[in-house]
C-alpha cells in the first residue's frame, strides 16, 4: 500500500521556509489569486498555509535542537504543511463518499491510539513524531480525525477481523487504496505552481518539473516519512 493513503487499525501509514509562504502568490494558470490550492468548490488560501507554515517552522526548530529526526529542509516546510492540509481535505471526502462519522469520543480514542504508538516508535510526543512528517501542532486534531475515519473505514471492510494472509492484506489495501482514489479525484485538486504539484500515488505536493525525478527522502518512524519527489509521480487520479 502507499505511504500518507490509509489508516490501518491503530497505525497511522500516511512531504520555502515559512516566509517564502507569506508571499503573495501569483494567478498562476487556473488557481485563483490568493490560493495554496483548489479543493472542490472550496480553496486553501494562501493566508491560511502562510499561518501553518510558520506553525511548522516554529515546531520545526524546536525539535532541530532536540535532535528529532526530520527528514525534509525548512526550504520545504509550506510544502509539507499543503500537503497535509490536503490529505486531510481528501480523507474528510472519503467520509462523505463511504457515509462515515466521527463522534468526538471516537476522534480522542483515536489521538490516545496515536500518543501510544508514537511513544512506541521512540518519539517523546505525538507532537514531535508530527512535525517529523510534516504535520503543523496546530493540525494533531485534524490527524486524530484522519486516524479515526481510516480506522473505521478499514473496520467495515474487514468486518472487525484483520487479513491473515497476504492475499486478503493485499486485496484490502486494494480496496482502500481505491476508495482514496476516488475521494481524491472527485476534489479536482489543484496546486498553485508555486508550490509544485500534486502527487496523487503519494497524495503530497512534490516539485514540479525537473525536480521530479530527485531521490525520495530517509524515512522517518510514525507516523509516516515526510512526502518527497517520486519516480514516477501521479500528476492525476489512476482512478
Amino acid at each position: 500500500m502507499r505511504r500518507n493513503i490509509v489508516v490501518l487499525r491503530t497505525s497511522v501509514k500516511l512531504a520555502g521556509a515559512a516566509a517564502a509562504a507569506a508571499m503573495m502568490l501569483c494567478a498562476c494558470g487556473p488557481v485563483k489569486m490568493g490560493a495554496a490550492a483548489i479543493v472542490g468548490s472550496q480553496r486553501i488560501s494562501a493566508a491560511t498555509l502562510t499561518a501553518q507554515s510558520a506553525n511548522l517552522s516554529a515546531a520545526y526548530q524546536t525539535d532541530i535542537k532536540k535532535k528529532v529526526q526530520i527528514s525534509y529542509k525548512p526550504a520545504q516546510i509550506p510544502q509539507q504543511a499543503l500537503s497535509w492540509l490536503l490529505r486531510f481535505r481528501v480523507r474528510d471526502a472519503l467520509a462523505r463518499q463511504e457515509g462515515i462519522s466521527v463522534t468526538p469520543e471516537q476522534q480522542q480514542q483515536a489521538l490516545t491510539g496515536l500518543t501510544a504508538q508514537v511513544k512506541q516508535s521512540g518519539f517523546a510526543t505525538l507532537q514531535d513524531a508530527g512535525v517529523s512528517s510534516g504535520i503543523p501542532p496546530d493540525l494533531i486534531s485534524d490527524l486524530a480525525r484522519y486516524q479515526a475515519i481510516g480506522t473505521q473505514l478499514v473496520t467495515r471492510l474487514d468486518g472487525g477481523k484483520a487479513p491473515t494472509s497476504t492475499a486478503a492484506q493485499n486485496a484490502l489495501n486494494a480496496q482502500l487504496d481505491k476508495a482514496q482514489c476516488l475521494a481524491s479525484k472527485s476534489l479536482d485538486i489543484e496546486v498553485n505552481p508555486q508550490f509544485g504539484v500534486f502527487d496523487y500515488g503519494q497524495l503530497a505536493v512534490i516539485p514540479a518539473q525537473d525536480k521530479l525525478s530527485a531521490p525520495q527522502a530517509a524515512a522517518s518512524p510514525a507516523p509516516s516519512p515526510a512526502a518527497s519527489a517520486s519516480p514516477a509521480p501521479q500528476l492525476t487520479p489512476p482512478c
